[in-house]
């Protein structure tokens, strides 16, 4: 072996790097190694490698994306240096619209309750569309007092499926809720709902549905999400995603093995990891003030409609029944290739009578 050839773990040790993320990075073709034993598979590194792991590994501490490193690595030293710049001022614009929202739930968290008697309610608009392409709508989308729910089924018994979903939780929206047991009222509800899809397919796997769904306690929504539908909400005029998509590519996303705009192309975009009875659904609690506003969709808007549009929409449009149509309308222009479906609702005071 060459003199200047570095074992993983020496190279990992001079690098700040593990052996682990090096083992990544080979994967990925991002940091290949000099030389690999090909008896035991050990990885050796040159010393002339330690440059570029080096940059790697500062890149990753600014939470730059792998791909999004790859990329950069390939540059030359002017060219890397102008991309992390542009990088970082796109890093900077979002942690200000985060730090804004932080300093308001701040203020809002630490005002005295016994001063603000502001009553809180939902105004609401629901509609599901087939769009231009499918020859059914497997979507069902709904709003009432309490509820907000939209669920994308698949298979060819997916609208039953999405159906049975929806309808499950809709005895939510005539029951009374104990505000601190919320969550756990809920939990109880989407196993009933596991369980009225899978009365309404076969169980053989290949049908089923996505849910997401808020329940309104007064003053809080209460999430259930699993699957690939978004929940967005729109405060003091920044859109904020707070739901994670359950799928193949966000997961390749959150791993750097792809960027989001490699995303929208990629042949398995449409490819879920989780869904209605095969794993644990998010569950948590989010606060609500006056003038917020939040859209629930299917992936047949937001695949075909920017995060940038959804918000311009969701900002001028005077009522939840305008926006909800509007973005469907958006979905359609786009092309409609699938079902979209879309529940708007506004958080505005009310007096109580």
């Amino acid at each position: 072996m060459a003199k200047d050839m570095l074992t993983i773990g020496a190279f990992a040790r001079a690098c700040r790097l593990s052996p682990k993320a090096l083992r990544l990075y080979d994967e990925l073709d991002l940091l290949r190694p000099a030389r690999v034993d090909p008896h035991s598979g050990y990885r050796y590194y040159s010393a002339a490698q330690l440059e570029r792991a080096r940059l790697v590994a500062w890149l990753r501490r600014l939470g730059m994306p792998l791909a999004r490193i790859r990329e950069v690595c390939a540059l030359e030293p002017a060219d890397a240096a102008r991309e992390i710049r542009g990088y970082w001022s796109r890093v900077e614009a979002e942690t200000a619209v985060r730090r804004d929202l932080a300093a308001f739930l701040v203020e809002h968290l630490m005002d005295d309750p016994r001063k603000d008697t502001t009553m809180l309610e939902l105004r609401y608009f629901a509609h599901s569309d087939r769009g231009l392409v499918r020859p059914a709508n497997q979507d069902t989308a709904y709003a009432g007092t309490r509820l907000l729910a939209v669920a994308d089924g698949f298979g060819p018994a997916g609208a039953p499926a999405s159906s049975a979903a929806v309808e499950a939780l809709r005895v939510l929206d005539t029951e009374e809720l104990p505000a601190g047991d919320v969550l756990n009222v809920l939990e109880d509800a989407v196993r009933g709902a596991t369980e009225a899809v899978r009365d309404a397919t076969d169980g053989s796997g290949d049908d089923g549905t996505t849910l997401t769904a808020l329940l309104w306690t007064g003053s809080r929504l209460a999430l259930v999400h699993i699957g690939d539908c978004r929940a967005y909400l729109l405060r003091e005029g920044a859109l904020f995603r707070i739901t994670h998509d359950h799928t193949m590519v966000q997961s390749m996303i959150d791993e750097g093995r792809l960027t989001p705009e490699e995303a929208t192309a990629h042949p398995q975009r449409t490819l879920l990891l989780k869904a209605l009875g095969t794993a644990a659904p998010e569950l948590r609690l989010h606060d609500a003030t006056a003038g917020d506003r939040y859209l629930l969709c299917s992936d047949g808007l937001c695949r075909v409609v920017p995060d940038a549009r959804i918000r311009a929409v969701l900002t001028s449009a005077a009522t939840p029944e305008e926006a909800t149509r509007t973005l469907i309308a958006e979905a359609n222009t786009a092309g409609g290739p699938d079902n979209v479906s879309c529940v708007v609702a506004d958080v505005v005071e009310t007096d109580g009578r």
